[in-house]
């Protein structure tokens, strides 16, 4: 049974799943001041949860760590993230192929309206024209063979991804300040601390936020903090 909200327990549990990163029960204690919540009630209310299975931990010698259940959050897997990749790569080079076509045309016009007098300028406006149609009807062909989504399609995949990422940024960042936290005052050489705990880097298994973060859709925000 999920506990009250204005409960010890659901304000514990509320702040924990806000959070969503790696959380000991004096930083909950210091956050939920305002609650007046004593430490040792917000302790008593993490070990409740923990042994209820609503939220996990893990110890490192006498201090337990505890954190959300990802199981909870959604996110998108590797093959998602894939399709993304590719369906935005593509619009991308139609989108830089149209750029640089439009961006000849307005230096010809240019040239053209500068140097030129109006029977050559109507003359070279013709065959400007005729190419604008060639190169119309070359993009309606290239796009016939391209399967193109919607854009409430578009709009739902970009969101998605848009979110994915923020959401590996933010955790990123949380495991950093939680990490440094630790291995701070620890006697271990962090390298080999995080050998001993498993801890994997993205670096380690491949991956780079930054490759993912600029495929990020134009106009997207980067989320703060």
């Amino acid at each position: 049974m999920a506990p009250k909200s204005d409960s010890a327990e659901g304000i514990v549990l509320n702040f924990v799943n806000e959070q969503n990163r790696p959380l000991n029960s004096q930083v909950v204690a210091d956050f939920l001041q305002k609650f007046n919540l004593k430490k040792t009630a917000v302790q008593k209310a993490l070990d409740s949860l923990a042994d209820g299975g609503q939220i996990t931990f893990k110890e490192y010698g006498k201090q337990k760590i505890y954190l959300a259940r990802q199981d909870q959050f959604q996110i998108p897997n590797t093959e998602e993230l894939n399709q993304m990749k590719e369906e935005n790569a593509k619009l991308q080079e139609m989108l830089e192929e149209q750029k640089k076509t439009n961006s000849q045309l307005e230096g010809e016009i240019k040239s053209l309206q500068s140097n030129l007098t109006m029977d050559e300028i109507q003359s070279n406006d013709a065959k400007l024209r005729k190419q604008v149609k060639e190169l119309e009807e070359r993009l309606s062909k290239l796009r016939e063979g391209v399967t193109l989504v919607s854009p409430e399609e578009r709009k739902v995949v970009e969101k998605t991804f848009s979110d994915a990422v923020s959401h590996w940024r933010k955790r990123k960042r949380m495991f950093k300040d939680v990490w440094d936290a630790i291995t701070e005052n620890s006697p271990k050489n962090p390298n080999e601390f995080k050998e001993e705990l498993g801890v994997e880097y993205d670096e380690d298994i491949g991956v780079s936020l930054q490759s993912y973060a600029t495929l990020m859709p134009h106009g997207t925000k980067r989320p703060r903090g």
